[in-house]
């Protein structure tokens, strides 16, 4: 198979690969992959596979290492290539550079000595996890990988209770269990959930249901593959009218009509509207 040779401007340039099925890649990615003078790659066996997949020939380049474990002075060579003006390729190990990826000190680093940062997006198993999730769209919080220990992810997880968003996490199949336990212990047991494992793969498989009840099930599965876990923004509780009124006299002895009205819809996630309207007959009151 024939790939366009093309001619890249020099800079660094990021390339988005598949998360799972060869075949999700994108021509122009496989031109960057063709063109690029220099090939860096996080894991350099799995680009040598996409590559050889796709029949992208090396043509006497060498797929240079960039991971979490590269020193400084890797991360400044390839800089100073690309400033040079050689057009120098990054491609994670699966999905989209710099989420969740060692690329983002690359990619700082080249802004920094003002070196162009190009993209040749592709696939995300955010995105496509939460295409098939289930959860609502609209809004939604990524929060990578929680802290491994229990008192971390804990913490992790108090801090996101009042997002108003589907969370979006990564997860080690080994911690999967333990991680939806504490979620359901912070977050509450009836909350939304989905997980997805393996995505795009040939043993795909979305599981949705209550934290409680996805807790209690990968609590002794035998989980294998990459995990995504979806969580449901929490329900919307009910606002007793009272409160509001108390919290609005509170408010109006501090502030003006429209600022505690605004601080009091804030506060109780309700229309701005209907609380002005309340903080307007209580200051004539």
């Amino acid at each position: 198979m024939n790939h366009l040779k093309v001619v890249l401007s020099g800079g660094l340039w990021f390339v988005g690969v598949p998360i799972g099925t060869a075949r999700d890649i994108t021509l122009r990615a496989l031109d960057v992959l063709a063109s690029a003078d220099v090939l860096v790659a996080e894991d350099t066996r799995s680009l040598r596979k996409l590559m050889d997949i796709h029949g992208v020939p090396l043509n006497g380049r060498r797929i240079e290492a960039l991971h979490e474990h590269s020193k400084e002075a890797v991360v400044a060579r390839l800089v100073e290539r690309a400033g040079a003006g050689e057009s120098v390729a990054y491609a994670s190990e699966a999905g989209m550079p710099l989420i969740a990826d060692p690329g983002f000190e690359l990619a700082r680093a080249a802004r920094s000595a003002g070196v162009a940062v190009t993209c040749a997006p592709g696939p995300s198993a955010v995105l496509t996890a939460l295409v098939v999730g289930g959860l609502p769209t609209d809004a939604f919080h990524f929060a990578g990988f929680l802290p491994a220990a229990k008192s971390g992810r804990k913490a992790a997880l108090a801090d996101l209770s009042g997002t108003k968003a589907t969370l979006v996490m990564y997860e080690s199949p080994k911690r999967l269990g333990a991680m939806l336990r504490d979620a359901a212990d912070v977050l509450g047991e009836d909350r939304p959930a989905t997980v997805c494992r393996e995505l795009t793969k040939k043993f795909e498989e979305t599981r949705h249901g209550t934290l409680g009840a996805l807790a209690q099930h990968y609590a002794s599965a035998n989980v294998k593959g990459e995990v995504v876990v979806l969580i449901g923004r929490g329900a919307q509780v009910a606002v007793n009218e009272k409160d509001i009124e108390s919290a609005l006299e509170s408010a109006l002895r501090d502030m003006s009509v429209k600022d505690a009205a605004a601080f009091v819809a804030e506060t109780f996630n309700v229309p701005r509207r209907k609380v002005y309207q309340q903080a307007l007959s209580l200051a004539r009151d």
